[in-house]
């Protein structure tokens, strides 16, 4: 998992005039949980983008006046119409501590049913898992080179080292389709 350094501000006023305000000034109110005590803070706008705009997972380093915690990104909120970023969640992060985090799916190799004139079809883009965040990886990778036409990877058919994936064990993954010129 990479790593990204964030500083924030604490906040004084949490109501909705206060939030108000933060957003006014390109700033986004945020709260940090999962520690001893719940931390309200604001970052801008700006020191965010990278991190959120992203398809890559990251551990986040807090640096909020001077308290440095390690955490991830756990909610963000959205505006439903501007698409203004409302509001952040991020989750304080332990070693010895299992996490719950959705790490993007990277399927790898030929699939035989595509080289037979099927279409393959990702139908999943992350899956979901439990574990230390240390042992949580950037990417999961997927072989499908064995994968014919007609045939699935279900999520119950995978398994990665130090991880619990926690989707249902019957969602499809992927998939090779037949196309209407596959087989000839």
């Amino acid at each position: 998992m990479k790593n990204f350094e964030l500083k924030g501000t604490k906040r004084e006023g949490l109501g909705k005039k206060a939030t108000k305000a933060v957003r006014k000034t390109d700033a986004i109110p945020c709260v940090l949980y999962g520690g001893k005590e719940n931390v309200n803070f604001q970052v801008l706008t700006a020191d965010v983008r990278k991190l959120i705009y992203t398809p890559e997972i990251f551990s986040v380093d807090l640096n909020v006046e001077g308290k440095k915690v390690k955490s991830i990104l756990k909610e963000i909120q959205f505006h439903p119409v501007s698409e203004k970023i409302l509001h952040i969640d991020f989750l304080e992060i332990f070693d010895d501590k299992d996490i719950v985090m959705e790490v993007p799916i990277k399927l790898e190799g030929l699939a035989e049913g595509v080289k037979q004139g099927g279409k393959l079809s990702q139908d999943m883009r992350k899956l979901r898992v439990k574990g230390k965040y240390t042992n949580i990886p950037e990417k999961l990778t997927v072989n499908v080179e064995s994968l014919g036409i007609g045939k699935t990877i279900q999520v119950g058919a995978l398994s990665f080292d130090n991880l619990t994936l926690l989707n249902n064990p019957i969602n499809v993954v992927v998939s090779v389709k037949a196309t209407r010129n596959s087989g000839k």
